[in-house]
């Protein structure tokens, strides 16, 4: 079974190297599919010269920053045009551990899609001020409550997508970025009696590098929640 590791960059000069290195080296069957957003550090000339030297590495170049959103649908339709059969997603800062990808696909020959979850076993968030894990972890419960998901961490960005999810997903319908991207693939992934899975793990706030998180992000969730529960209900009235 073919998985390809789908990671957005933008200034991720200082983690590619390492972290790609690192994602291959944990199952053969993986490949990995970088897309950057025209990055200014040089990291898409990075990823290009990894590319030349070991045919498992891909890039995908953008003409700038276009979302987090809009950067998996393109990797997704990318990934699925190399024949994966798995589809991951995945942070570039080593916010996201690559030694937990072979649980994610042990864990698919039950489910449809599985999320790399931080708060399944109480709350596993490390570096985070108390105000940024308050945001995400009440997020995940405001989703609960409004949408009905039965998904302990709703906005969770490390996660595993069998082919079948995506090619059944209308991916030019998802609009959405940020927390609320994760959250409406969710949902969508639910709404087509697809089987959701969690495995527990640990977030270590970033390496190297800036967070992307903004007010704009997160007016979005709040808003994109109602959407999907409303929608739902027009759709099944």
């Amino acid at each position: 079974m073919k998985t390809v590791v789908v990671i957005p960059t933008y200034n991720e000069c200082e983690n590619l190297e390492r972290l790609t290195t690192k994602v291959l080296a944990q199952d053969v069957s993986i490949s990995i599919l970088i897309v950057d957003d025209n990055s200014p550090d040089g990291t898409g000339d990075l990823a290009d010269k990894m590319a030349a030297l070991n045919p498992r590495i891909s890039v995908l170049h953008r003409k700038g920053k276009l979302g987090l959103g809009s950067a998996y649908r393109e990797g997704f339709r990318l990934a699925m045009q190399q024949g994966a059969d798995y589809i991951i997603e995945m942070d570039a800062d080593f916010s996201h551990d690559p030694e937990i990808l072979p649980h994610f696909l042990q864990k698919m020959s039950d489910f449809d899609l599985v999320i790399g979850s931080r708060y399944l076993n109480g709350v596993s968030v490390v570096n985070w001020p108390i105000r940024r894990l308050i945001l995400s972890y009440s997020a995940s419960v405001y989703t609960r409550l409004i949408t009905g998901l039965k998904i302990s961490d709703c906005t969770s960005g490390f996660k595993c997508f069998s082919r079948k999810v995506l090619e059944k997903i209308n991916l030019d319908e998802i609009k959405s970025d940020g927390y609320s991207f994760q959250i409406e693939m969710n949902f969508r992934c639910v709404e087509q009696g697809f089987k959701v899975g969690e495995v527990p793990i640990i977030f270590i706030d970033r390496h190297a590098g800036s967070s992307k998180m903004s007010k704009k992000i997160v007016r979005e969730a709040v808003i994109m929640v109602w959407k999907l529960k409303l929608g739902s209900l027009l759709h099944y009235k």
